[in-house]
Formats: structure tokens, sequence, C-alpha cells
């Protein structure tokens, strides 16, 4: 499966633009990460309106600033359709006690919503309790071939497990300044520098730039995961530019 992903700062007319144009070329989702400041649910609220199928994802909202009866309380207020919706949440800022924390989310969650719940993780331990206490594991900066193992091993914690991941994308070159500078700036990130460390993973490596073939890069991280979430990288904020993105994926997908 390939989706889209966009960053709530977007905004919501974003959302609105592109989730039609996701739909009609078949993609299976739209991702909208939570940024501070920005809440994503709001973003998603705004797709679904302007969409009739089209998965509607959170990745991820940070469980240090989003409680599970919050995040609840929102989707009911904002009426976003539960059958659609994926809920991607993640540790956010917690170190001491962030394994218990999101896996007790992660069960709130659970039982409160028929919503699919998905864990962003990167560590070993992380992963293995996304695959065994919720519907998935949404990973992030990797290769194609360390993703592989990593959907390997969430695959034997747990069969009905899918593996999502969140691959950084450039189809224009003048989004690439912005597509390094987003590299450097998670690479800088305690929690990303070490685990690009453990895996001896070179962090321009996990991205997609506009030079490279975006058929046969695309087609590797598919071959690796259940689902792609392309994150998108524009060289600007209009809704323009993210149709246009979906627009050239979608042209390289059918070979045009």
């Amino acid at each position: 499966m390939l989706s889209i992903g966009i960053a709530a700062a977007a905004g919501p007319q974003v959302a609105a633009a592109l989730a039609p144009v996701l739909e009609e070329n078949g993609f299976h989702a739209l991702w909208v990460n939570d940024t501070p400041g920005v809440d994503a649910l709001p973003v998603l609220a705004a797709a679904a309106a302007a969409s009739e199928r089209l998965v509607l994802s959170t990745g991820v909202l940070p469980i240090d600033r989003r409680d599970p009866d919050d995040i609840v309380d929102a989707m009911e207020r904002l009426g976003l359709p539960q059958h659609r919706l994926t809920l991607g949440i993640g540790s956010g800022g917690l170190r001491a006690g962030a394994l218990a924390r999101v896996g007790d989310a992660a069960a709130a969650l659970r039982e409160r919503t028929t919503a699919r719940v998905v864990v962003g993780a990167l560590g070993p331990r992380m992963r293995r309790q996304a695959a065994e206490q919720a519907d998935g594991v949404l990973l992030s900066w990797l290769d194609p071939a360390t993703a592989a193992v990593q959907a390997v091993e969430a695959h034997a914690a747990a069969g009905s497990s899918t593996v999502a991941l969140y691959v950084r994308t450039a189809v224009d070159a003048a989004a690439d300044p912005a597509l390094r500078a987003e590299t450097a700036r998670y690479a800088g990130y305690p929690a990303y520098a070490a685990h690009f460390a453990r895996l001896g993973l070179d962090p321009a490596r996990t991205v997609i730039h506009s030079s490279a073939d975006l058929g046969a890069a695309v087609a590797a991280y598919e071959a690796a995961v259940d689902e792609v979430v392309l994150r998108a990288i524009t060289a600007g904020d209009a809704a323009a530019d993210y149709v246009s993105f979906a627009t050239v994926i979608a042209r390289r997908r059918a070979g045009r």
C-alpha cells in the first residue's frame, strides 16, 4: 500500500484539496503528523469531509501532550469516521517509563474506539510492544533493507500486525534543500541520533531525493513493509505544491 503524509502545519485547506486527489489516484491513506502548536485531528477532519474512502491516519500523536481521553474527545467532537481512522501514537518527549505509558495509551484507545491504533517506534522494545499490543507499528528513517528486517520481526511478534514506514520524499529539485534540512534536523535530535548510530545508518540514505529513480526507490520500500508513507517535502506550502507532489508520484507509478 502507498500513502502520502503531510505535517499538521500544512493545515486543513491543504488536506481538503489533497484528499480527493489521493482518493482518485488510488492512494491508501493520508497521514498527518502532529506538530507542536498544530493539532493533526482537525486537519484530518477536513480531509474526511472532502473524501469518501481514503484512510485517515495520524503519525503520530505524542502522548506526553495528548492523553487518550483528550484524543477520543477530539475525535468525537470533530465527527471523525472511526471506520476510516488510524490513530498513530508515540512517546513524544517521554523518556523514563515511556514503554509502559505508550502501552497503556494504546490499550485505552483500543477500548474506547473502533479506530485502528498503531505506535510510532524506533527501538526494539517499543517495536515489539507495538506489534503485540496495538494494531501495528509505524517506522521512520530507515533504508529498505533495515525496514525489511524490522518488518519481519514485527510480523514474527504478531502475525496480524501491520508495518508502515514514513519515508521523507522530494520529487522536485527545488525541494531538495528542505529535505536536507529536515534530515539534518532529525539527525540532531538525541533519540534519532542514537537510532542512526545503533543501526549504522546514514540519514541521507533513508530519504528519497528528487534525483533518485522514484519508481525503483518506492518499489524497494514497498517490498519491505506493508504500507509506505511518502512524507511530502515540498518547496512551497500551498495546496498546489502538495497536489503536484501526489500527482507526480501517481504518474511515476503508472509509468508516465
